[in-house]
């Protein structure tokens, strides 16, 4: 039976400088749309997912553009919602060897930030859901985009849908007078699947520890629903060389995925969003340690693609898992 999964979060026009220029010199931008939830429907809609995004738009032509692009990548846009204010944006330089990548973020007062939801039925959005996720991202825009997330996980709980949050800590989203201890809590008891690094475990749930599986370990006994914790690990070489691989708690164990090398990156936009998608593919569909390697296997390929969305086939990423395939001219 085809899954259903839900997503909750902004969408952004994203300005890109034409290959490697930088902000200072360039005379044009690139545009595509994203945003890390609806890049992770982006991503299972690839692979036969019925995926729905839950947002709002400015009603005017942008926003209608963003919609299409969603649609166009197989998102569903039921839940697509439109309200007063304006696009929010993003610029991004990509680096090239040692200059790192830069991203200048023009969000706040958009329309998604101060959509208060209430024109949304949460019973028809999860009617046959096997999923819903959301990031710390939305919460960190304001007030109004913080408890429309807590309606959100409020609703798929009553109805007793698996849920994944990545913690995904920001601070300079954090402006309207709340720091992420005073929201995040309420939002992680509902949340089964739990995405965080060192660093968000103390800024979003106030858990200090220098061993990963130890706070994974404090995080469980505060938040007993918990089922899985995740991170990525990234080791940058250069903008352009990095090595990845993750890591699944799974309240036991801690499992390691293989570790893949990633030379002439192109676009490390959305790589974590690309793992995110995979992870939850692969918990819906594999066991826990097949997860994990299909997770990961689809952030390598998230990495050659430019824009936000990782636009790859689940064959493509069965096949890299298996190390078939790899940089071959398939014809």
């Amino acid at each position: 039976m085809t899954k259903k999964v839900i997503t909750l979060g902004e969408v952004m026009m994203r300005l890109s400088t034409p290959g490697n220029d930088r902000f200072l010199q360039t005379d044009q931008f690139q545009i595509v749309y994203g945003g890390a939830e609806a890049n992770v429907s982006v991503s299972l809609a690839q692979w036969g997912v019925d995926a729905y995004h839950v947002t709002a738009f400015p009603n005017h032509d942008l926003g209608k553009a963003a919609t299409n692009y969603l649609r166009q990548v197989g998102v569903g846009i039921d839940y697509i919602y439109t309200a007063e204010g304006r696009m929010g944006l993003y610029f991004l330089e990509n680096g090239a060897m040692q200059r790192a990548s830069k991203i200048i973020y023009d969000r706040f007062d958009s329309a998604f930030a101060d959509f208060d939801g209430e024109e949304i039925d949460w019973d028809q959005v999860f009617d046959g859901a096997d999923w819903f996720h959301w990031t710390g991202i939305t919460p960190a825009l304001s007030q109004k985009a913080a408890d429309l997330t807590l309606k959100a996980l409020e609703a798929a709980s009553k109805k007793g849908i698996m849920v994944s949050g990545d913690i995904n800590y920001r601070r300079n989203l954090w402006q309207y007078g709340k720091g992420p201890l005073e929201v995040m809590p309420e939002l992680i008891k509902h949340t089964q699947v739990i995405v965080a690094g060192l660093a968000d475990f103390e800024n979003c749930m106030g858990i200090k520890a220098d061993d990963y599986v130890e706070a994974c370990t404090q995080a469980k006994s505060e938040f007993p629903q918990i089922k899985y914790i995740t991170t990525t690990e990234r080791n940058s070489i250069s903008a352009s060389v990095n090595e990845l691989y993750a890591v699944l708690w799974d309240g036991k164990d801690l499992l390691t995925s293989q570790t893949y090398e990633m030379t002439h990156i192109v676009d490390r936009v959305g790589g974590g969003d690309a793992y995110m998608a995979g992870l939850i593919y692969g918990l819906l569909h594999l066991s826990d340690q097949e997860a994990l390697e299909f997770g990961v296997a689809a952030s390598v390929l998230k990495h050659s693609i430019p824009g936000d969305a990782n636009l790859v086939s689940l064959d493509e990423v069965k096949a890299l898992v298996k190390g078939e395939n790899v940089g071959k001219l398939l014809r």
